[in-house]
């Protein structure tokens, strides 16, 4: 066989990527309900050999005793390529093939530049990698990953503050005074300075909120909150709660109680004082309201459906069940978890106090992806290996401008960041526009319209589209041109790095849908004639660092999207095979 093949990873950490197995990407879901199996018209493994793989060692399937897990990511790229080296002594055509490494969520950001990193490393790697792909990760510091997005996701969903202008002006202030109103040029002219952290003041119970978001699934805040009932941190939790409004706020001065976590602040805001979302929280005070994931599912509880993990059950159940785990050579010595969190680096960071100090993230992890982004980029040119950054337009958690700031404040190719702002419509096989793409110099830049941060869950028919064209094939669309020009043009609704949002109507209800949120439109169009003042529209023309003349408009390369070398696919009849053996020697092997 001489196609390509790819491996598929979720973030965390600590989080199993058999959940992006069984409820985004492969072949075959899993109902949450009662574990039953339903087939996945648009699994990835139509277009290319995958394996999901349990990593670093001690999540999901993969074990470890108490002294064996990583101390930081470089350990575990060095793990990553121990195990890559058993797997092609398996499969020895997986050494010459085209090999493309996927994943998604916040610490993709993280995991995949370091494994890159020691891919560049060797010498002799077992693997010829081709482009890497980051679904949703942070790729920097807190504040870059959330804090400096939040004007960004007002302006795409202004609806979390009932489209209130004076809050609107109170958060860009906030921003301002944070230092977050990054200002991009194409090319960027100089790095960013560094960002403030969110906190200053030690507060610990705000970053063990924030850590509880950060993991992969709904529960931990629950349990966070049932736990802190009676505590001091607890009266800390219903003080923060009991902001109503901005009211008596120092004008000018960065909120002393907040300080510089926009993320939470505006989360509090739409929480307390916007209707549905006010409305929610009052019912189900340790409910969650506001979906981080997807900022218009104000449904609460989600519906049951196949990316709700908090509903239990389902996946837990059957890869626990002592029949599966006969057949996948499973380990017995511990149950499989969704998410094993917090991941105990270095031995030690073992709970939420621990993490974020000695050097630590507040995962407790000593590593920082952002020290080598820019020699990843370099050694990348070199060796011809393509990035792909995609975000969902509806994702709070890891909102899409921190990965574009993060883009712009890297070189390469010679030129830091993009020299063109992105804003060329990629379209579905269904002729409909599903987002923004823009590339130069073996970087993508994908924005998925109406998805949330699980862009396979959300839109799997658009994510597939999206492997075959852009990872996979070869299409065009939106690559800048050596006279300037763009293939496909500019797209007239992404300005100022802004897509706008669904606008009507949010629809509520506990699990189903029994109610609906409308905006009158004399409150929208309102809104858009300040807007349009408060976030100045600048023509594509004229956001570039020298001044360069109006990009033209070219014919949009093929038809609906799909044109461009599109992958061929590969006979699948032994996919499901191939999967069960990645479990089995990431299981054994890592």
């Amino acid at each position: 066989m001489s196609g390509p093949w790819g491996i598929w990873l979720n973030g965390g950490p600590g989080s199993s990527s058999l959940v992006g197995l069984f409820y985004e990407n492969g072949p075959i879901h899993l109902s949450p309900a009662n574990g039953s199996m339903i087939p996945n018209n648009f699994s990835w493994d139509t277009l290319m050999d995958m394996f999901w793989i349990d990593q670093p060692v001690g999540t999901g399937y993969s074990t470890a005793d108490d002294e064996g897990y990583i101390n930081d990511e470089d350990q575990m790229g060095e793990d990553f390529f121990g195990f890559l080296s058993n797997l092609v002594q398996v499969f020895p055509s997986l050494q010459k093939r085209p090999f493309y490494l996927m994943g998604e969520r916040i610490y993709l950001g993280t995991y995949i530049p370091y494994i890159v990193k020691t891919y560049f490393g060797l010498s002799n790697p077992p693997v010829k990698l081709i482009k890497f792909a980051i679904g949703d990760g942070s790729l920097g510091s807190d504040a870059l990953v959330s804090s400096i997005s939040m004007v960004n996701v007002l302006e795409t969903y202004p609806q979390l503050i009932d489209y209130d202008q004076d809050v609107f002006n109170y958060f860009k202030e906030q921003q301002h005074l944070c230092g977050y109103d990054l200002n991009f040029t194409y090319p960027q002219n100089g790095h960013f300075p560094p960002l403030r952290d969110i906190f200053s003041t030690g507060n610990t119970i705000l970053r063990n909120l924030r850590l509880s978001l950060h993991a992969p699934f709904k529960s931990p805040m629950k349990s966070l909150l049932a736990s802190a009932t009676t505590s001091k941190e607890g009266t800390q939790i219903r003080t923060r709660n009991s902001k109503r409004d901005l009211t008596g706020r120092a004008n000018g001065t960065i909120d002393p109680f907040y300080e510089c976590d926009l993320f939470d602040e505006l989360l509090d805001y739409a929480l307390n004082f916007t209707l549905p979302w006010s409305n929610i929280i009052k019912a189900d005070p340790n409910g969650f309201g506001v979906d981080v994931y997807d900022i218009p599912d104000a449904l609460d509880p989600a519906p049951l459906n196949i990316g709700d993990l908090s509903l239990g059950g389902g996946i837990s159940n059957f890869l626990n069940d002592n029949t599966v785990r006969t057949a996948l050579h499973a380990p017995t010595s511990k149950d499989w978890a969704a998410s094993f969190s917090p991941y105990p680096f270095q031995n030690n960071a073992t709970n939420f106090e621990k993490a974020g100090s000695g050097g630590t993230n507040e995962q407790g992890d000593p590593s920082n992806p952002t020290d080598f982004l820019t020699q990843l980029a370099t050694n990348s040119s070199q060796r011809n290996v393509s990035w792909v950054i995609y975000s969902g337009n509806d994702d709070m958690l890891v909102a899409h401008f921190g990965s574009q700031a993060a883009i712009q404040n890297t070189t390469f190719g010679g030129i830091q960041g993009f020299s063109k702002p992105p804003s060329t419509p990629w379209f579905g096989d269904d002729g409909q526009m599903a987002g923004i793409v823009h590339q130069e110099r073996n970087v993508t830049f994908v924005l998925f319209k109406d998805s949330g941060h699980l862009v396979p869950q959300y839109q799997p028919e658009r994510a597939l589209t999206f492997v075959r064209e852009f990872i996979l094939g070869s299409n065009k669309n939106g690559t800048v041109n050596s006279d300037g020009s763009i293939v496909g043009g500019n797209s007239t609704t992404f300005v100022n790095n802004v897509l706008p949002g669904f606008t009507n109507p949010i629809f509520t209800g506990s699990g189903t849908t029994a109610g609906s949120t409308f905006w009158p439109s004399a409150t929208i169009a309102a809104w858009e004639s300040f807007i349009a003042t408060a976030a100045p529209t600048i023509p594509a023309s004229q956001q570039t660092g020298s001044g360069t003349p109006t990009i033209s408009a070219s014919q949009q390369t093929g038809s609906g999207g799909r044109s461009g070398n599109s992958a061929s696919k590969i006979n699948g009849a032994n996919l499901v095979l191939i999967i069960l053996a990645g479990v089995l020697i990431g299981a054994s092997l890592v």
